[in-house]
């Protein structure tokens, strides 16, 4: 074999590797999801959600089944009956939607698209229904919406293994996410980010 004809093809094989390593590196050092990117100290887990048989094969449909209808989990976090929450994916983390004035399940039209985007980077929507929902507007206090919101989180943590949650408050639920995490309350350092969405007088 001609030596310069081996040394030339080896050289090739070398060039061609390091390009390949060096294009698969520079797509594993790309922005994981646009999502990430608003919620600080975010590490890169989107292998980390919690799926398994069944639950495998409904996270492959997708979290929505048709208009108004939801595909996920209900589960109650405290002892009050009002206490129940929605969790659409089995992610370990978790954006919670805290409804505004008489609001509850489905409070929102944008709740659709929003699971659907979530779902696509791995992470849950939960809705949550409080003693302050529906008619009970008026009968409770932000205090009391704080406390419930802070079990809630906490089932989460201790029943769901959650790695972290966002707030996404609509209306007067904004006033919510700022008590809360005026309050300092037990949980509260599990929140890693906050969004205000039709804010309303936060006083």
């Amino acid at each position: 074999m001609n030596p310069a004809l081996s040394s030339t093809s080896s050289l090739s094989a070398a060039t061609a590797t390091a390009t390949a390593s060096s294009s698969s590196a520079a797509s594993s050092s790309a922005p994981a999801s646009w999502f990430s990117g608003i919620v600080r100290g975010r590490s890169d887990k989107s292998g980390s959600a919690k799926m398994s048989g069944s639950s495998s094969a409904a996270a492959d449909a997708g979290p929505i089944k048709g208009k108004n209808q939801f595909r996920g989990l209900l589960f109650k976090y405290g002892a009050k009956p009002i206490q129940v929450a929605f969790k659409t994916g089995e992610y370990k983390q978790q954006v919670i939607f805290i409804g505004g004035l008489t609001d509850g399940f489905l409070a929102t039209e944008y709740l659709e698209p929003l699971a659907i985007a979530l779902d696509k980077e791995k992470w849950s929507l939960v809705q949550l229904l409080m003693s302050s929902s529906y008619s009970g507007y008026g009968t409770s206090s932000l205090q009391q919406d704080a406390a419930e919101l802070d079990q809630l989180i906490s089932y989460l943590i201790n029943k769901e293994d959650s790695e972290g949650v966002v707030l996404l408050g609509h209306s007067t639920g904004c006033q919510d996410i700022v008590h809360y995490m005026r309050t300092n309350a037990a949980c509260s350092r599990a929140v890693r980010g906050a969004i205000l969405q039709v804010v309303t007088n936060p006083s």
